[in-house]
């Protein structure tokens, strides 16, 4: 099939599949004698497999090394390991945005509640050392935290 009629059936735009090809994603295809591509059946499925594991988080290099070396060649045991590999990744990104949202959240809801009678870099400061106690903000390196005077 040609180019055209393989990304009406991929979703994908003519440049991005020479683009999959040029990067050794896709088999080289054969031209004709006319200079057009011709591709085969199974690329429009290796080329929803390169756009769903983009989409999941895969580098194209990592794709690359998942890919079939022909249409039933699947190195199982691999595509199994990146497989879990790319699950962790996404539960270790997970926990690092709650703890962001936990951070960002904390922010807010001490700069909303800075006392008002305080002149500003009183607030700032007052608003850190809030941040501090809730584990919001590292203090910097070096830096010890003394407890206030009485």
């Amino acid at each position: 099939m040609r180019i055209g009629e393989l990304a009406k059936l991929s979703g994908l735009t003519a440049s991005r599949i020479r683009f999959y090809e040029a990067a050794g994603l896709i088999l080289a295809v054969e031209r004709q004698a006319n200079g057009y591509r011709d591709y085969p059946p199974e690329a429009v499925w290796i080329l929803e497999i390169i756009a769903s594991a983009q989409s999941a988080g895969f580098s194209l290099d990592q794709i690359r090394h998942l890919l079939p070396l022909g249409s039933g060649n699947w190195q199982h045991d691999e595509l199994l390991d990146a497989l879990k590999r790319k699950v962790a990744e996404i539960e270790d990104m997970q926990k690092r945005l709650k703890q962001n949202k936990t951070h960002l959240l904390a922010a807010i809801r001490n700069i909303e509640n800075r006392p008002a009678d305080m002149p500003c870099s009183d607030r700032t400061k007052w608003v850190l050392d809030r941040l501090r106690e809730e584990g919001a903000v590292v203090p910097a390196r070096g830096k010890t935290r003394r407890p206030a005077a009485s």
